[in-house]
């Protein structure tokens, strides 16, 4: 793919606690120039983003339970609705992974349906599973719990946990959710080539807050 395809599948991220407006209106600048498929920022910051981008074809995620995943299935529901009405075009909510982890996945599945209910016909649901933190069952099993809840996308990463996506946890959620559903890499896209091969592996979406990097030839930190 060439870096004008790959430019198309990078939500172009800034997260950070400490970001100030200044550097979300640069963001959103390179993102139209870049032709990034979304900007992605915390949620305060979305009707600085959705001014910034308006009358551009760059769309607007934003954050949900973020980092944790740990905020109550009605909170996240709610943050998420807040979002959409301020110009939000996607939302990437946190999955609960310590009630993954204590076997409480229907909880697990009605905190993602929740979500998705608030969104239907506004935005696209991306599940952040947190990849980090999960054994390859526990992987398949959170993959199959978005796929069955009716979100778009499997994303791996937060980029706050202790490590962020691998080609082998892309490949393994292609082949739990099938070829339909969209998988986002996060937390690992440093550069062009890395940006291959999580796209050769099965993601259809990339997070990355080097994006201008990856597209440019050069490399970058990622968030």
């Amino acid at each position: 793919m060439t870096p004008e395809q790959i430019a198309g599948m990078i939500d172009h991220t800034i997260l950070s606690a400490v970001s100030p407006e200044a550097e979300i209106i640069r963001i959103c600048k390179e993102a139209k120039r870049h032709g990034f498929a979304t900007v992605c920022v915390n949620p305060y910051w979305v009707p600085v983003a959705a001014r910034e981008l308006a009358g551009s074809q760059v769309g607007l995620t934003t954050v949900i339970g973020f980092p944790l995943g740990a905020s109550r299935t009605e909170i996240k529901a709610a943050e998420a609705a807040d979002a959409i009405s301020v110009g939000a075009t996607e939302i990437d909510m946190v999955l609960n992974v310590g009630a993954l982890k204590s076997g409480h996945s229907e909880a697990v599945k009605h905190d993602i349906e929740e979500v998705v209910k608030a969104c239907k016909g506004k935005a696209a649901v991306k599940v952040i599973i947190e990849t980090c933190y999960l054994t390859d069952e526990e992987k398949r099993q959170a993959s199959l719990l978005c796929k069955e809840a009716g979100a778009d996308f499997v994303k791996t990463s937060t980029g706050f946990g202790t490590g962020g996506a691998t080609v082998e946890d892309i490949a393994l959620i292609r082949h739990v959710v099938g070829p339909d559903m969209g998988i986002k890499a996060s937390g690992g896209v440093r550069d062009l080539e890395g940006a291959r091969k999580f796209i050769q592996a099965g993601a259809t979406r990339l997070g990355a807050s080097s994006s201008v990097a990856i597209v440019t030839g050069g490399t970058g930190q990622d968030y």
